[in-house]
């Protein structure tokens, strides 16, 4: 018996992983957040199968349903959003796993700020405008942030900001980015709402009007947050992996011809 920890993907049902797929296909129970995992995902799990939104269940609830799976020798799908990498609350799960000796493993998925960066089909590192992305949230009714993880502080570094569960705390965010350097009033943001789904919405805008458009919007939940200088750089050097002058060993020198 395994317990498998399966990414979703971001909303759209063929985002994601064939491995992922299959081992829904595969599984006689299968347990699943669905506040955010669609519903066509899960439709692919055995006919028989026991399958169960996690949403309204408390972690001791979801533990018990895996061990009685474990009691009874069946693998469970364990399905969450995007990548269990990510704000998924599967640390504690595995802990419990763990102090159980009951085996899981992980299947990644894809994560929202990429199907974001796909969908506005752009690149989130720019040659010599930013090489960094920094995934990060704010606190409201969550967990702390650790000291030292404030967004003033991780902002010194310029980088392309992806902030989760925090559309309900922009204020906070503008407070925090627009005095730093590196962004100010004018810096692009995007506001990246229920990626990967049928009402996929994207707010371009700047740093200040953050609030505003998401207020305009009516925007509570579900919604990414991307900031940074090199959102929609037009104006950059070309990176230096295909350039005719570099010689790397996949692409030796090459001989002149006399």
């Amino acid at each position: 018996m395994t317990v498998h920890f399966i990414g979703a993907g971001p909303g759209a049902p063929d985002l994601i992983t064939v491995r992922g797929l299959r081992l829904i296909q595969s599984c006689p129970v299968c347990l699943y957040a669905g506040s955010l995992v669609p519903e066509e995902i899960v439709k692919a799990a055995p006919a028989e199968a026991r399958v169960l939104d996690t949403a309204p269940m408390t972690l001791d609830e979801i533990i018990a349903e895996i061990v009685a799976a474990n009691e009874k020798g069946l693998d469970v799908a364990r399905v969450h959003s995007g990548d269990p990498s990510l704000y998924g609350a599967t640390a504690e799960q595995m802990r419990r796993l763990d102090a159980l000796a009951i085996p899981f493993d992980v299947t990644p998925g894809v994560p929202a700020f990429a199907a974001a960066a796909a969908a506005l089909k752009t690149e989130l590192t720019v040659p010599e405008v930013c090489q960094t992305v920094i995934l990060t949230r704010t606190a409201m009714k969550s967990s702390a942030m650790p000291a030292g993880e404030e967004l003033a502080t991780l902002a010194q570094s310029g980088a392309t900001m992806a902030i989760h569960l925090s559309v309900r705390n922009i204020p906070h965010i503008q407070r925090e980015l627009v005095p730093v350097d590196a962004y100010g009033e004018d810096c692009p943001a995007i506001i990246a709402y229920r990626v990967g789904w049928p009402d996929e919405t994207f707010i371009r805008c700047t740093l200040g009007e953050l609030h505003r458009k998401a207020r305009e919007a009516k925007l509570t939940r579900t919604a990414l947050i991307l900031v940074g200088r090199g959102l929609g750089a037009k104006d950059f050097i070309d990176s230096r992996l295909y350039d005719g002058d570099h010689v790397h060993v996949l692409r030796p020198k090459r001989k002149s011809v006399a």
